[in-house]
């Protein structure tokens, strides 16, 4: 039966169905068998225990009572009551006419209680009604004994076919489920080791047969694979690795669980670390002892510019970390240290460049600006309307330049960090007074108005006031121009939390929201704009100045409304109310 279940094709499904069945099917027979047998002794002690029993009772009730019948006058009553119940249990042969004969005696006997002639023929009946139940009980047990031992008969029998049955399902049912598995476990394990050539062995036409010969068509394949790919792998590996060796930017590799794979010839100079000596190892332990390590690790610091001193040089480097991904899994980290240094020598040389050439313009365009002066109010003798013209155009150039050159000096000094703030306590409305003097005559000439909104009694504020001043002047300056005549700029002061806050709003043609985020940075240009003459400097210093100075500095606009730019510095920590005199 066994080799038909192995051999035959048959879903795994079916055969545990089967099994189960069966066992469904001897639990079911056992019980059948047990209630009828059961059934069948209850009903033949009922009959020994109920009627019999009952008669023999009444029978010995009765021959009692008659020893009585001349003592106790209810030994009468007592007997005909017994006689009726046994009248009404009559159940074995002879028993009527023996109770019959025992009903005609006792009538006698009633009529005339003190006449004992009849007592023979009344215990005769008696005892002859009592040995007829006696001899019933006996059968009847003997047949109810009986009864019992074929029921012991059979259920032993049949316990113990079913018994040898369930023995042979326990020991080979689980075998056909378990050893295949078994086999297939140890096929995966070999896999996993790399061994490619197990193959695994099922006979069984069900799924444990297809799962077996798809494993094997499996292994198969990974075989044919390793063997036809494990040199091609090999190379492409080396070459990988003497690419990243060849890169003049450090290269660290890390698995998910930051444990360190690989580290290029450049990452091990940066680090002072053989590679040998490090691979395998818990990056952030290795960052204990090596402070490079540890600045690399801290996320904190990706977007910062690292100076390095290697191979007897200070060299410059930036930090990316990329994602290993497979399926959008991160399985691992490699962390670049692009060298920068030829990049940052170029600024460096950039800002000198600039540096120099705007101080170098600076007094000649100087001396231009004072000898056009000098030529247009006659000093020097009298002009014309067209020499007027030019030498107010020149003039106009000539400021024109004087303000890039300045922009370009104060950018080279942010850049080398040689600028120096003056940051003390100053009064807020001291900063406003200097910038619309400084842009009075301009809005003026705009016939823009200039309306000042400042709140009382504000507090000082910690700046450096030249520095702040020339921001607002830059943002006034950027008003007017955008400004159309006979129009209005609003500047508003005002304390916010533990900062004064400095607004400027116009009513231009604004900026386009796509350019908000860029609008701070140096060089960048609104596309559209009518501005030929700026630099493009202006906003990105006045940021370098704000936030030097720990302070904040925004924009917000609307296209056809109007631009507010604003800045922020926090108060001075001893900082006294100011009373505000209009």
């Amino acid at each position: 039966m066994w080799s038909f279940f192995h051999n035959s094709y048959m879903r795994l499904k079916t055969k545990l169905s089967i099994g189960l069945i069966f066992l469904f099917i001897v639990i079911l027979l056992f019980g059948i068998l047990g209630i009828v047998n059961i059934n069948r002794l209850s009903r033949d002690f009922n009959q020994v225990l109920k009627s019999n029993h009952e008669s023999m009772v009444f029978s010995n009730n009765m021959l009692k009572a008659l020893d009585k019948v001349k003592i106790e006058k209810d030994a009468i009553p007592f007997f005909e009551e017994n006689l009726v119940q046994q009248e009404n249990n009559i159940t074995e042969i002879g028993e009527r006419e023996a109770t019959r004969e025992l009903r005609r005696n006792f009538n006698e006997l009633k009529s005339n209680p003190d006449d004992s002639t009849n007592y023979p023929e009344i215990r005769t009946s008696l005892s002859q009604i009592f040995d007829l139940n006696e001899m019933a009980v006996l059968r009847k047990y003997n047949a109810a004994q009986k009864t019992a031992d074929n029921a012991k008969l059979w259920l032993t029998v049949i316990f113990t076919i079913l018994t040898l049955i369930s023995f042979t399902f326990i020991f080979n049912l689980p075998g056909i489920i378990s050893n295949p598995i078994q086999r297939l476990s140890e096929g995966i394990q070999a896999i996993a080791a790399k061994d490619y050539a197990k193959r695994i062995v099922i006979k069984q036409q069900d799924e444990f047969g297809e799962l077996a010969k798809s494993f094997n068509d499996m292994a198969a394949r990974l075989d044919e694979y390793e063997h036809s790919n494990l040199s091609q792998i090999k190379f492409e590996k080396s070459r990988i690795e003497t690419i990243i060796n060849q890169m003049r930017d450090g290269i660290i590799g890390l698995d998910d669980k930051r444990n360190i794979l690989f580290l290029n010839a450049v990452a091990e100079k940066l680090l002072g670390i053989k590679e040998s000596s490090i691979i395998g190892k818990y990056a952030p332990d290795v960052a204990l002892i090596n402070d490079l390590m540890r600045t690399l690790l801290n996320e904190n610091g990706d977007k910062q510019e690292l100076k390095i001193f290697a191979d007897n040089k200070e060299s410059y480097f930036s930090k990316d970390v990329l994602n290993v991904s497979s399926n959008k899994v991160v399985i691992g980290q490699v962390i670049v240290l692009r060298n920068i240094t030829p990049f940052h020598e170029l600024s460096e040389a950039k800002t000198n460049f600039i540096a120099t050439i705007s101080h170098e313009l600076k007094t000649p365009i100087s001396s231009i600006k004072l000898s056009a002066q000098l030529l247009s109010d006659g000093r020097v003798g009298q002009i014309n309307t067209d020499q007027k013209e030019l030498l107010d155009s020149i003039g106009d150039d000539s400021e024109r330049l004087l303000r890039i050159t300045g922009e370009l000096l104060n950018m080279t000094q942010l850049e080398t960090g040689k600028i120096q703030l003056k940051v003390i306590p100053v009064a807020p409305k001291l900063i406003v007074d200097q910038a619309l003097q400084a842009v009075q005559f301009q809005a003026s000439q705009r016939n823009v108005s200039m309306n000042l909104h400042v709140e009382p009694m504000l507090p000082y504020i910690q700046a450096d006031a030249e520095k702040s001043t020339w921001v607002l002047i830059n943002f006034l300056t950027n008003a007017l121009k955008y400004s159309s005549e006979k129009n209005e700029i609003s500047i508003s002061v005002s304390k916010k939390g533990n900062s004064v806050a400095f607004t400027v709003l116009d009513h231009g043609q604004g900026i386009d929201e796509r350019y908000l985020l860029k609008i701070f940075d140096r060089y960048f240009k609104v596309p559209g704009t009518h501005e030929r003459d700026g630099s493009g400097l202006g906003l990105a210093i006045s940021k370098e100045f704000i936030e030097a100075q720990d302070g904040k500095i925004w924009v917000t606009s609307e296209v056809g409304t109007g631009s507010t730019f604003g800045f922020s510095l926090k108060i001075a920590e001893n900082g006294h109310s100011v009373a505000v005199l209009n």
